[in-house]
């Protein structure tokens, strides 16, 4: 038996259903500092390391403060993981199929190696989240990231049908674009120990040269 709203009788207006509010300038910036501060604790502790004390303290808030817009640990550590792959895979879109494809290809190994130097925390949670099996992003996985790698290998694949590219596998062709850019967020540490941590932008320039490089010579036909 339904004994949610009533049915309005006969001449009476359909009553109004409440509308939700719309957050505040205040409760959005404070779910942007708990989501910062959470992205810097699950990164370097992982989900089962992390708690809520630690990250009501890295977002500067009370914990009863931090579970007033988010209800668990658990719906924190998604919302996080949710934004990163909102950032983490928005360079991948832009990959257009009417652009020219070497300039497209390193547009996108640039931005994604601006990334690592600007946000490697974002690579190094989302690499930990794969390495534990993916428990909270499996689905997403499944869904969404595999519908547009499907999409953006396409179009890989026409350019090289089409004579523009060299004939590549298109799926492993991303999988080496992003093992090769994220390397330096996701090994930040070891790159650091070999090349010193007085040389980070110069790391960066010399790695989006030598990708360029090994790139082109090897997806550009050859005249």
């Amino acid at each position: 038996m339904d004994l949610g709203e009533p049915e309005p009788r006969p001449g009476q207006e359909p009553v109004n259903r409440v509308k939700p509010r719309k957050a505040t300038r205040i409760q959005i910036r404070n779910q942007e500092r708990i989501l910062d501060g959470a992205l810097s604790i699950f990164a370097s502790t992982g989900f089962r390391g992390a708690t809520v004390d630690e990250l009501a303290r890295a977002s500067g808030m009370t914990k009863p403060n931090l579970l007033y817009y988010f209800r668990s640990k658990k719906a924190l550590y998604i919302a996080v993981l949710e934004l990163v792959l909102e950032r983490w895979l928005e360079p991948l879109e832009q990959l257009d199929p009417d652009g020219d494809p070497a300039e497209q290809i390193l547009a996108y190994m640039r931005a994604k190696l601006a990334m690592s130097k600007e946000r490697p925390e974002d690579s190094r949670l989302f690499a930990n989240e794969i390495l534990n099996g993916a428990p909270m992003l499996g689905a997403v996985l499944q869904g969404h990231l595999k519908e547009l790698v499907e999409q953006k290998a396409a179009v890989i694949r026409h350019w090289c049908d089409t004579g523009q590219l060299n004939r590549v596998d298109p799926y492993h062709l991303i999988f080496m674009l992003w093992a090769t850019t994220q390397h330096y967020a996701d090994f930040e540490v070891q790159v650091t120990a070999l090349l010193g941590d007085n040389q980070r932008d110069k790391t960066y320039g010399d790695a989006a040269d030598t990708l360029e490089t090994v790139l082109m010579q090897g997806l550009l036909p050859r005249a």
